[in-house]
């Protein structure tokens, strides 16, 4: 409710408005006693060139002819987007999305893999998928070097990148730093699709392992000019390197790691606000996620960012129609994934795509992998948690293909002016398209899949079924709710009431 606020008398209706007019009386005041109001204005534009070029101030060094300032803030405040929607966003989706028991366990796999994968890029992970050639086979560029990121002299120079050497007017330590957020969220995403049963420490050698084998090659061969885009391949915002990495793994790493405990098969999201603060966080964080790919504050960013929020809005809408069509009722649950599926289906094809194909690619992104989740993964008798193979894996291999359908040359001559789309004449970029879908779907799974069985030689790659009964106690030793430790098998409970009176300070604060 709000609060109301009444001005009494006059003599106080008078004083309150002489205050509020006081600032303007005195610079009128200040304007007469000068007798020259333009040279007043000058006097201002020139205060408030002065704060806008602020950076007079710096070393030359620092703000070199090739900085756009624009597009280094633009990118660095995209980049941001980008990791707010691992952390907290996907965080709190994945744990909404879980059993109660599990809430812990799926927001620290988040957390963890956001972690390491900045750590591995720093030392291996962004020259593999963005530095000089290391193979090139006939002029087409196979993979990066895997080198340090971390010389001051290289972090602070024009960011040159790929066996093309293209160059970009921001520094390379924006271009790291947002290049790490996209390779940060790709195994988060994947983590879906094992959670509620994946063991937490296979988990810790997986994540940076995976990054540097499966995600950088891909990165390369698409992002930095690699082979498949000198095919003719286009992926304008990682379609395929993200989110066709990210589901196809899924599926390997479900074969890999087993299934759930047979009770425990059923999703049973435990809370929906947690649900729709994630995937709001998600939603607008993907502005950063496809603005930003351009590398600057330019018109294809602008039109990338309009199309993401068409199509995100329109695979939504068209979810919740199948939901109601099929199963009566339309849900939240159901609509923040198709939120999902629309924004991952647009990301490889939203800087080349008019407004009108958007709406089209929503509509796709709502339906076909809809399908995929009920008709399809069934059959294919693989437990995928959270379905990240179908609202991912088959999202994004259905925008991969649509690019080449839809690309706009009224939108893509902003971006990439070659490229034209099927409607347009170009039908052979299609089968371009589907061909890079292929190709990183089987390096995908064929190397995911090894690496989760080699892995599991050395550690189980399945948490032990009284963990699992357990859950997050069990596992990292807290709970996200303290209703959960009277569920506790009693030796486990004997030892929460130990901890407790040895630490009841502690204890109080974890909330246990």
């Amino acid at each position: 409710m709000g609060t109301s606020f009444r001005i009494g008398n006059n003599h106080e209706k008078l004083s309150i408005l002489s205050v509020l007019l006081l600032p303007i009386m005195f610079s009128l005041l200040s304007v007469s006693s000068t007798g020259n109001v333009t040279q007043e204005i000058q006097s201002l534009n020139a205060s408030i060139a002065a704060l806008a070029n602020h950076t007079a101030d710096y070393p030359a060094v620092a703000v070199p002819s090739w900085l756009d300032t624009g597009s280094n803030a633009w990118v660095l405040t995209a980049a941001t987007f980008v990791g707010l929607q691992s952390v907290p966003g996907v965080a709190l989706y994945y744990a909404g999305l879980s059993k109660k028991k599990y809430a812990v366990n799926s927001a620290l796999m988040v957390f963890y893999a956001f972690a390491a994968v900045l750590i591995v890029w720093m030392i291996a992970g962004y020259n593999f998928g963005f530095g000089k050639p290391t193979l090139e086979i006939d002029g087409y560029g196979i993979l990066g070097t895997p080198l340090p990121a971390w010389p001051g002299s290289y972090e602070g120079s024009q960011t040159i990148y790929g066996p093309g050497n293209t160059p970009l007017d921001i520094p390379t330590s924006t271009y790291i730093f947002f290049q790490f957020v996209f390779a940060a969220i790709t195994p988060i995403l994947l983590a879906g699709g094992v959670l509620e049963r994946m063991n937490f420490k296979a988990w810790m050698v997986f994540v940076p392992f995976w990054s540097l084998l499966v995600y950088s090659p891909v990165a390369y061969w698409l992002f930095a000019g690699g082979w498949l885009n000198q095919l003719g391949v286009v992926d304008f915002s990682g379609g395929y390197v993200i989110h066709v990495d990210a589901g196809v793994g899924t599926l390997a790493a479900a074969l890999a790691v087993g299934p759930r405990l047979a009770s425990e098969r059923k999703l049973e999201a435990h809370s929906l606000p947690l649900v729709l603060a994630g995937a709001g966080l998600i939603w607008l964080g993907w502005d950063g996620f496809n603005g930003g790919d351009p590398g600057g504050a330019t018109i294809d960013a602008a039109i990338a960012v309009l199309n993401t929020n068409i199509a995100t809005a329109a695979s939504a809408i068209t979810w919740m129609l199948m939901d109601m069509a099929f199963f009566k009722k339309p849900t939240l649950v159901g609509a923040t994934s198709g939120a999902i599926t629309g924004l991952v289906a647009i990301t490889p094809a939203a800087g080349y795509i008019n407004g009108l194909y958007a709406i089209l690619i929503g509509i796709a992104s709502g339906s076909i992998p809809w399908l995929a989740l009920y008709k399809l993964e069934p059959k294919l008798k693989v437990d995928d948690t959270l379905g990240v193979f179908s609202t991912h894996g088959i999202a994004g291999i259905v925008g991969g293909i649509l690019a080449g359908v839809f690309a706009d040359p009224n939108v893509t001559k902003y971006v990439d002016p070659a490229l034209v789309g099927g409607l347009y004449g170009n039908w052979a970029q299609v089968g371009i398209q589907a061909l890079g879908a292929a190709v990183v779907f089987v390096y995908d799974f064929a190397i995911t899949f090894g690496l989760l069985k080699l892995i599991g030689l050395f550690i189980p790659l399945q948490a032990p079924p009284d963990t699992l009964q357990i859950g997050d106690y069990a596992m990292h030793g807290e709970v996200a709710y303290s209703e959960l430790l009277a569920t506790l098998p009693i030796a486990e409970e004997k030892e929460v009431k130990e901890d407790v009176a040895e630490n009841p300070k502690e204890d109080k604060q974890e909330g246990k």
